[in-house]
């Protein structure tokens, strides 16, 4: 027995059975098509992006502006918003939601990519969240009360930017040999 075919052991064993549903769950194969290639994750990724700004500006809506109608907005894309995210996970196969025992020595390595990726372009837009916030306050705008909506944002996209990250790192699965070619 090899020593990877130890560790898989070893592994195998500590894994809960929440761990394995999850990584059953997040291996299913039936929505491939919908992420099959780097154009559909990319739009997989664009239309979650576009969800999440919508549904963002929807709650701001609601909670700073006196907007039922927002309430009603947000919750309808709720669900395109969720398949875009089941999407994005099935893209992965699960690299931001399944647990560290669960993930080989290539994954963990691609989560802390992925990670460091993110964090890398959180700290460009909060350099450019800072010297929009600096440069509105030098020209004298009144900025009062968007304190809370850039902040709120700001969560969000800090939250989402590694589940967009990934989605976008994601390379196209070598396709599977012809039978013809490898009988003759």
């Amino acid at each position: 027995m090899t020593d990877q075919q130890r560790v898989r052991e070893a592994r195998a064993q500590e894994m809960t059975g929440y761990d394995r549903r999850m990584l059953a769950l997040m291996n299913r194969r039936e929505a491939a098509p919908m992420y099959a290639t780097a154009a559909r994750r990319r739009y997989a990724v664009g239309a979650h992006i576009a969800l999440t700004a919508a549904s963002v500006a929807a709650w701001l809506l609601t909670v700073v502006g006196e907007q039922r109608w927002a309430m009603w907005t947000m919750l309808a894309l709720l669900l395109p918003w969720c398949v875009a995210t089941g999407v994005i996970n099935a893209a992965t196969r699960g690299l931001l939601e399944l647990r560290e025992r669960v993930l080989d020595e290539r994954q963990r390595a691609e989560r802390v990519r992925v990670a460091a990726r993110a964090r890398q372009m959180m700290l460009w837009l909060l350099l450019a969240a800072a010297v929009v916030a600096g440069f509105a306050a030098y020209q004298g705008w009144d900025t009062e009360g968007l304190l809370f909506p850039v902040l709120f944002t700001a969560f969000v996209v800090h939250w989402l930017m590694p589940l967009w990250v990934a989605g976008l790192a994601v390379r196209d699965e070598p396709a599977d040999p012809d039978p013809d070619e490898v009988d003759g």
